[in-house]
């Protein structure tokens, strides 16, 4: 069974690549508008990785990081943060709230694709 990847992004193009990049390389993807959207689509079903952006409106990736770590059940599911954000005292913010890696935008599909393997436990 295909391991299900969470994409939380509110560029529909970026979403649309996160995606085939990680449809290519054999994993299951669900996506979310924002952070609100995020929470509502977990639902207790086993997510195995959350990719999320910073910015977005209505509730932004730090908060949504915050959020999903209160839930018992995904307390230990790891969260990629793909953004455009590259300062320290963002990635702080970020890695505090319970993120576990921080790419920046633009990405190159491997560097996501190796991420993505260290974070999935098999």
């Amino acid at each position: 069974m295909a391991k299900l990847i969470m994409i939380v992004d509110d560029s529909a193009s970026l979403r649309q690549v996160v995606g085939m990049t990680l449809r290519e390389a054999g994993y299951d993807v669900q996506e979310a508008v924002d952070g609100r959207d995020a929470l509502a689509k977990l639902q207790g079903q086993k997510v195995h990785l959350i990719v999320s952006d910073v910015n977005m409106p209505n509730m932004d990736g730090i908060t949504m990081v915050q959020e999903v770590k209160k839930l018992a059940a995904y307390r230990f599911t790891p969260i990629l943060m793909l953004t455009t954000e590259s300062q320290e005292e963002r990635k702080r913010q970020g890695q505090a709230a319970g993120a576990r890696a921080w790419l920046v935008k633009p990405f190159k599909p491997q560097v996501l694709l190796g991420a993505v393997q260290k974070l999935v436990l098999p």
